[in-house]
């Protein structure tokens, strides 16, 4: 497995422990429609959570969540969408990103950018 696949695998893990952490439950982990994914699928309160996790190794100016652009972001709602036909029973629905930055040297910084639109 390429280095960069092993750690968005790790970061999906270590975001679903943290999201649990803040109150989320978690609903599914890598929900596949046709080649569209979606990394989490949580629910906190009554509002059902899209939930795109990047993560990456430290370096300055570089973020996570600068990797999600639109075209990433209309597979997110491709995949929400069928969720939602298959799930009717959520009224309320928000798209999220888990930005993990990994350092060498301390803990992972996690970053939650809710309710974006691109």
């Amino acid at each position: 497995m390429a280095l960069h696949n092993k750690i968005g695998e790790e970061g999906e893990k270590m975001a679903a422990a943290w999201l649990k952490e803040q109150g989320y439950d978690i609903l599914q982990v890598n929900w596949r429609y046709s080649y569209y994914e979606i990394d989490i699928i949580a629910r906190k309160g009554s509002t059902l959570h899209i939930i795109e996790v990047k993560s990456r190794k430290y370096f300055p100016g570089a973020y996570p969540e600068d990797s999600v652009n639109r075209k990433k972001f209309k597979h997110l709602q491709r995949a929400a969408d069928q969720y939602l036909s298959r799930n009717p029973q959520y009224q309320w629905l928000q798209y999220d990103i888990v930005a993990i930055t990994i350092h060498k040297y301390k803990p992972p910084e996690f970053f939650l950018l809710q309710d974006i639109y691109l």
